[in-house]
């Protein structure tokens, strides 16, 4: 991309190549948003364009100058917008364009997206003449009207007052909320093709997001409805469509037009993809899923914890932060899995390992937050941090309340049996121990037991009448002798 006269005025470079540039703690200036403070994006669609002040950017709250170094900021950016071929389903895949075009500045992190948005501004781009959001925001409108011709006139408003931005956060949840609702009446089957969306190859390259009715983007922006707009208006753009294929597995959600698009996606990387599987050929992750899932299999159960998660830790003594690196990245892990918020409430959720049956632990914030997406009897069966601090803990929780996993998990959507139950096998195990634990050769009633000889002979070692020493074996035998005395026998 070359240079124009007006992104010559800005004080720092805007090009792709910068997609994916990482600002580190310590060359950090500001940090806005992320797990800290509150922040978010928001893309509103007016059909009135006199309404809109093409161009113009306002700032509600402190500006970078009056910032500290090192200091952490609430932040909001809300665009607003009008073209002739613009329609409110169009909101959600603008918004989403806002990662990929503020990733083309040079010295300005964006991750995440929604209400999980996380920025930070370099050290170097201050010293370069960044001193205001503003000029983030006229080089974001310029990359928007650029890259989206259909945007006819566009107006920004940033906010890092922290009490402006949560209480608009409260009305844009909502804003979210119904455009996640609208495709939950549509099911894979119900569709020819799914689709494609590339955007977070930057950060992943071998990520291959598949977006289908009963699976929404990894990130949470994207459902179906959105890919399927933005592929129609934007047709070089992140998102194409996936023809659906022959069905492999109707259960784990195997295509043979997905496995064909996990090749060419990856680079051959990878050449198959479940699309409703946790530990078999997984959806691969990139690095701005909402939500990662992790096995524990000491209770055969999966448990989840989301971003911006207060807890600290989850029971395997790991925080968010750690097990999205396990899984960040495009790679395909089995035992570890990101995916977006509302594939919670996809009835094909994770199915192909027994659904919310196979849940153990979430954290309880994100039990709260998805509570109505939780099948009815699974809601007290699933532990948080306020109920178990570690495995062990989890253990003894999952056995009071007869969680699934105990005794065995069988699969809702038909019948099947994909776990024997930890408990039962445990039990199994420890009879055939206690089995082998005194072999026959041992089990002599004591009357058939000859006396020991005494004399000389029986300082050396136990024999029978016969002379014959007695042989005894312990098998699996824990023996702990704290002191041996020898005293002489004294003869009368």
């Amino acid at each position: 991309m070359g240079a124009t006269e007006e992104e010559e005025k800005f004080p720092f470079d805007i090009n792709p190549m910068y997609e994916g540039e990482r600002v580190r703690k310590a060359g950090m200036d500001v940090e806005l948003g992320g797990q800290v403070k509150p922040g978010f994006e928001l893309v509103l669609f007016d059909p009135e364009p006199e309404n809109i002040k093409d161009g113009e950017v306002s700032l509600i709250g402190p500006d970078l100058e009056d910032m500290e170094e090192g200091g952490k900021y609430a932040y909001a950016m809300i665009y607003r917008v009008y073209g002739e071929q613009i329609e409110k389903d169009l909101e959600a895949v603008i918004e989403r364009r806002n990662h990929e075009y503020q990733s083309y500045i040079q010295g300005y992190m964006h991750l995440n997206q929604r209400g999980e948005i996380w920025v930070r501004i370099s050290k170097d781009a201050v010293k370069k003449g960044l001193k205001s959001l503003k000029q983030i925001g006229r080089a974001t409108i310029m990359l928007f009207k650029a890259e989206l011709p259909f945007i006819e006139r566009i107006e920004a408003t940033f906010i890092t007052d922290e009490e402006e931005v949560e209480k608009r956060l409260e009305e844009t949840n909502e804003i979210y909320k119904a455009r996640d609702e609208k495709t939950r009446g549509l099911h894979d089957e119900d569709v020819d093709e799914f689709y494609q969306c590339t955007l977070c190859q930057s950060f992943a390259p071998t990520n291959v997001c598949v977006v289908t009715p009963d699976r929404i983007a990894l990130c949470g922006a994207m459902s179906w409805f959105d890919s399927r707009a933005a592929a129609r208006i934007d047709p070089e753009g992140p998102n194409a469509a996936i023809p659906k294929g022959d069905c492999i597995d109707p259960i784990g959600g195997e295509y043979t037009g997905v496995n064909e698009a996990a090749v060419r996606l990856s680079s051959g990387e990878y050449d198959s993809i479940k699309l409703h599987s946790f530990l078999e050929k997984p959806h691969t992750s990139c690095g701005c899923f909402e939500v990662a899932g992790f096995y524990i299999p000491e209770v055969e159960g999966i448990g989840w914890v989301h971003r911006g998660s207060k807890v600290s830790e989850t029971p395997m003594g790991l925080p968010f932060s750690t097990i999205a690196g396990s899984v960040g990245g495009g790679k395909q892990v089995q035992g570890f899995l990101g995916i977006g918020i509302q594939y919670f409430y996809s009835s094909k959720f994770i199915q192909a390992d027994g659904g919310w049956r196979r849940v153990v632990w979430m954290a309880s914030d994100l039990k709260k937050r998805v509570a109505d997406a939780i099948p009815e009897e699974m809601k007290d069966k699933i532990s948080t941090e306020e109920d178990v601090k570690d495995i062990e803990e989890l253990r003894e929780f999952l056995q009071r309340i007869d969680h699934p996993v105990v005794k065995g998990v069988i699969r809702e959507v038909d019948g099947e049996r994909v776990t024997e139950g930890w408990a039962v096998k445990e039990e199994a195990a420890e009879a055939e121990a206690e089995a082998k634990a005194v072999p026959p050769a041992a089990q002599v009633p004591p009357a058939s037991i000859p006396r020991m000889a005494s004399g000389a002979g029986a300082g050396a070692g136990a024999v029978a009448g016969g002379g014959r020493p007695i042989q005894i074996i312990l098998k699996n035998a824990d023996i702990s002798i704290g002191k041996i005395k020898v005293k002489r026998k004294e003869r009368k």
